[in-house]
């Protein structure tokens, strides 16, 4: 699924109204364009604005060495062949198709439900798919459907995507934190945080979670607490909202079901991206919401109207590249992105050996009351610092010491992590990844 962070665009440059020009208040706009879920990356871009030459653990961008921009003419051109020689389309449906407004559902759903049977063991009916702007529009889109009032709660496994937190910001949606240990969420303490929810008046609508080397904290949760989260979620009768953009980057073991998989209640609306896959400049996403309605239609058609509100349609030429993607490589992502896979499992070597090397018993800085976590794959390691790690220090590591990384906090909306911050390894090379922790660690024996 797309991060908040990836995006490292250099913030805008305030301007002064013109004369008699009108000025408004912040104070007397909508709560998220100042809340710090929101406004926390306008502050990292624009530090790595200021410092292009640091090492940057800070963005969750994919790797771009393999990018061909002659690969997306070969995408097209498969996708055309595809209307053509598949489905049976003359030449001006085909022009429409590629031209005009596109159906608002999308019209590669077919294909991804392809993908979906071929790499996640997943059968769904394709009009259950909703192809979206990128998977944050999907979360907008369920949130707006899912809260009709101030009494509908959404729960999150803290630390969260703080997407996901923008999100519920974006819609008035209230999310109430659950622990996240080793292993992904805390049962005990979700059904604990639902009965509180209902002792309160309010409305547990559904629980939000990623299960394989979740952003931020790289964490999974073991298939049999998979199957013990689907579980509660029946019986506690909530929903799940499964986001899955990093399973494909496993450490080559093998990867572990999907929720959405298992779900033979219909329980799990599965968020899915083409964003670390394909490339993230395609803002392609998309969510599977087959639940059925009373009326006979979907879930997934009623989000189509609220999209059609939104966004009308997603993107008919970004459709037609990742449609051509998917079709040149068998419908199957895995298959596609094994040369990242590896990328991916390197770097995450890179990055434990690194810490070991200058934070471990024999490395340079041994007792510092460094510690990181080790996760089996995914983008992400988190780091606890022996200091406060806010944005004054990743000030003055970006500009004293030339790394930058993401403080953790803003994971938590500000209510915990104060000590960690992520570091994201997935655009770097192992090289890079080297000189930026001995950075960091210089950035540690200063402040200690």
């Amino acid at each position: 699924m797309t991060s908040v962070s990836e995006h490292l665009d250099t913030a805008p440059v305030p301007r002064a109204p013109a004369p008699g020009g009108v000025r408004l208040d912040a104070a007397e706009l909508h709560a998220s364009v100042s809340d710090p879920c929101l406004t926390a990356m306008t502050l990292l871009n624009d530090i790595a604005g200021r410092h292009p030459d640091a090492v940057s653990f800070a963005a969750g961008r994919p790797y771009e060495g393999f990018y061909e921009v002659a690969a997306l003419g070969d995408h097209l051109t498969a996708f055309e062949r595809h209307l053509v020689d598949d489905l049976g389309l003359g030449p001006e449906d085909v022009r429409r198709t590629f031209f005009q407004y596109g159906r608002t559902k999308g019209f590669i759903h077919h294909l991804i439900a392809r993908h979906l049977a071929s790499d996640e063991r997943m059968t769904v009916d394709p009009e259950s798919v909703l192809v979206t702007t990128g998977c944050q529009e999907a979360m907008v889109l369920v949130l707006r459907a899912l809260c009709r009032d101030e009494r509908d709660v959404v729960l999150a496994a803290y630390p969260t995507y703080v997407g996901f937190l923008g999100a519920t910001r974006l819609v008035d949606a209230q999310v109430r934190p659950v622990a996240e240990g080793p292993g992904g969420i805390d049962l005990a303490d979700l059904a604990e945080q639902i009965r509180r929810a209902r002792a309160d008046g309010l409305r547990p609508r559904a629980c939000y979670v990623v299960p394989d080397f979740a952003n931020p904290g790289g964490v999974s949760i073991p298939e049999a607490d998979r199957r013990r989260l689907l579980e509660l979620a029946e019986r506690e009768d909530v929903l799940l909202l499964e986001d899955n953009p990093y399973s494909m980057f496993h450490g080559g073991e093998g990867r572990l079901p999907t929720l959405k998989s298992m779900d033979v209640g219909h329980r799990v609306v599965y968020f899915g991206s083409f964003a670390k896959t394909a490339f993230a400049g395609a803002r392609v996403g998309y969510v599977v919401a087959d639940q059925p309605m009373a009326d006979g239609a979907l879930f997934a058609d009623e989000l189509a109207k609220l999209k059609s509100m939104l966004t009308l349609n997603t993107s008919t030429v970004a459709q037609a590249v990742v449609g051509g993607f998917l079709l040149r490589n068998d419908c199957s992502v895995e298959r596609a992105t094994v040369r990242e896979a590896q990328v991916y499992r390197d770097n995450l070597r890179a990055v434990l050996a690194g810490l070991e090397k200058h934070f471990g018993e024999d490395g340079a800085l041994p007792g510092s009351g460094v510690s990181w976590n080790v996760p089996e794959g995914g983008m992400f390691v988190v780091v606890t610092l022996p200091m406060r790690a806010d944005d004054v220090l990743l000030t003055r590591s970006a500009e004293r010491f030339g790394v930058l990384w993401t403080p953790m906090y803003h994971f938590y909306a500000g209510e915990g992590g104060s000590h960690q911050i992520r570091l994201s390894f997935s655009a770097l090379t192992p090289e890079r990844i080297d000189v930026g922790i001995a950075r960091l660690a210089r950035l540690v024996a200063d402040r200690a």
